[in-house]
């Protein structure tokens, strides 16, 4: 069994006792955790199945319970937010009461934590299309909260909505900049989640190897 079909909340319990630690301010890494290095992703793109595009039916958010509390009263939304901002201050409620957000997609910067969107980096639906369709509740569960792979990102609420569930041979964020940590990350969940690609995505994301990194 893959591991990562092992894991429940240690990660993020590990992740809300360390925001505990700091005294209730965020984790002083504002970022989702790295992408692999370009060699490594190439590696991991060739290990990937490519499997023709499926709309595979029965699809319901309600299959991937997501926001679940890691630790305490923190979500990983919550723990998300303190992750990815400057500055963020939290209350007893893990939620936060200070702090900046600047999307990684579009550049837009908020002081409002209520106007920012965690994005699934690889999108529920196109997971389940993906494979998810045949996993446990629990282990969607553990995707749609999964703090350990770049899959939870704090973005702006249009560039969430303008991605929806496309993969990156459909829509690729307006900063050119993060194109190639974006591609890397895709592989990366992608890859951990033994997920499939399409053949269009599997060329999108080795061009934007070759052109973006």
């Amino acid at each position: 069994m893959p591991s990562h079909l092992r894991r429940v909340t240690a990660p993020l319990a590990g992740i809300a006792t360390l925001a505990l630690l700091l005294g209730c301010a965020s984790p002083a890494e504002a970022d989702p955790p790295p992408a692999p290095g370009l060699e490594k992703a190439r590696s991991q793109l060739d290990e990937l199945t490519v499997r023709s595009a499926e709309d595979v039916p029965g699809y319901s958010r309600d299959l991937f319970p997501h926001w679940s509390v890691a630790e305490d009263n923190c979500t990983s939304r919550e723990l998300v937010l303190q992750r990815d901002g400057e500055g963020v201050q939290v209350g007893d409620d893990c939620y936060p009461t200070s702090g900046t957000w600047t999307s990684p997609f579009d550049g837009e910067v908020t002081d409002d934590p209520s106007e920012v969107s965690i994005d699934h980096f690889v999108a529920l639906k196109e997971a389940w299309d993906s494979g998810a369709s045949e996993w446990s509740t629990s282990q969607r569960e553990e995707f749609a909260n999964d703090l350990e792979t770049p899959q939870l990102w704090a973005v702006s609420p249009a560039s969430n909505s303008s991605k929806g569930d496309r993969d990156p041979a459909e829509w690729m964020p307006s900063e050119t900049e993060i194109h190639c940590d974006y591609a890397k990350s895709w592989i990366s969940v992608k890859h951990e989640w033994s997920l499939t690609i399409d053949a269009d995505e599997e060329r999108a994301l080795a061009e934007l190897l070759d052109s973006a990194c």
